[in-house]
């Protein structure tokens, strides 16, 4: 087991991966350094072998899929997980592994808005869909995480062996998020000075692409980690909607004693039957989701058992 893993996913990065990998040396000299290439069409790998950095390969197109693999793959006490395109400062590492490390952080994030993301970032509906993705899922989850969208973060092997990767793009790193606050895993934020791509490098992000992708990932995580309140939201929706079309009908009645909108009460009775089967779904399903926490806790009792050991093996052999 490595102490420090330094995990860097790479697709066509040619021009920043040997200041990346440099700079990960000079700021963590004890980390096993970890490239993994994403089918780079470049000199990525190449690059990366000659600084010295331990290059494996991942196929399946997708930072989501890089990640699947890095987290199966590599086992450390500590995980640093930084983007190949050199804008994060790799002088902020120690302290995020310190986190890791003495305080028991499970997820430490690299920060960039509360520094100088809007400055340095050209891209203005990169710094619009970043915001809008943090107040959501603060909103949302009912927590405090200042950087959503970040690259660059510290993971515990707690966090990194139990977390199910199901996304295969650049939602990823709104999937960790989630994860970590769900399963009351302790986040800590770092805040990072970022520094847009150097001239020549380019984003492999599409703004609008993976934008919806991301809304997506955090509509589906929220119905599976907070069902009772997202189907309570769609209970209450429907039942508005029933509410509102029945009153006219109420009315006419009230007034003549005959029901002129006969169609319109058949389907205000189903759009409020609707209600109350989604709300007794939300109650099924945030049961199904407490006997998944209930597990996931064991899980942790059974992985701490497992690092202890692997940890203490070395100390024995030698």
């Amino acid at each position: 087991m490595d102490k420090i893993a330094v995990l860097i996913p790479c697709y066509n990065e040619e021009k920043t991966i040997a200041s990346v990998i440099r700079l990960a040396r000079e700021a963590l000299p004890e980390a096993v350094i970890y490239v993994y290439n994403n089918n780079s069409s470049d000199r990525t790998a190449e690059i990366a072998e000659a600084e010295g950095a331990i290059v494996r390969n991942e196929y399946m197109q997708g930072k989501g899929n890089v990640i699947r693999r890095m987290f199966r793959e590599i086992d450390a006490a500590c995980y640093v997980m930084v983007d190949g395109d050199d804008t994060y400062p790799m002088s902020s590492a120690p302290e995020m592994v310190e986190r890791v490390l003495s305080h028991n952080a499970d997820m430490v994030v690299g920060d960039r808005l509360s520094s100088t993301y809007f400055t340095e970032n050209k891209r203005p509906f990169h710094n619009f869909g970043n915001s809008m993705t943090r107040k959501a899922i603060n909103a949302m989850f009912h927590c405090n995480v200042n950087d959503i969208m970040t690259g660059f973060r510290a993971f515990s092997y707690e966090f990194v062996k139990t977390f199910p990767v199901l996304s295969k793009g650049f939602e990823i790193e709104t999937e960790m998020t989630i994860h970590a606050v769900s399963n009351n895993m302790q986040i800590e934020n770092v805040v990072v000075q970022y520094r847009d791509r150097p001239e020549g490098s380019t984003s492999k992000l599409n703004t609008f692409s993976d934008g919806f992708k991301v809304l997506r990932t955090i509509f589906r995580l929220y119905r599976d980690y907070r069902p009772l309140q997202c189907f309570t939201i769609l209970a209450v929706a429907l039942a508005a909607l029933a509410i509102i079309f029945i009153i006219p009908v109420f009315i006419d009645y009230w007034e003549t004693g005959m029901v002129n909108r006969f169609p319109t009460l058949m389907v205000c009775g189903f759009t409020m039957l609707s209600a109350v089967q989604a709300f007794f779904n939300g109650l099924v399903l945030e049961n199904i989701a407490l006997g998944k926490r209930r597990q996931f806790e064991m899980d942790l009792n059974s992985l701490q058992r497992k690092k202890t050991r692997m940890q203490e093996e070395p100390e024995a052999k030698g």
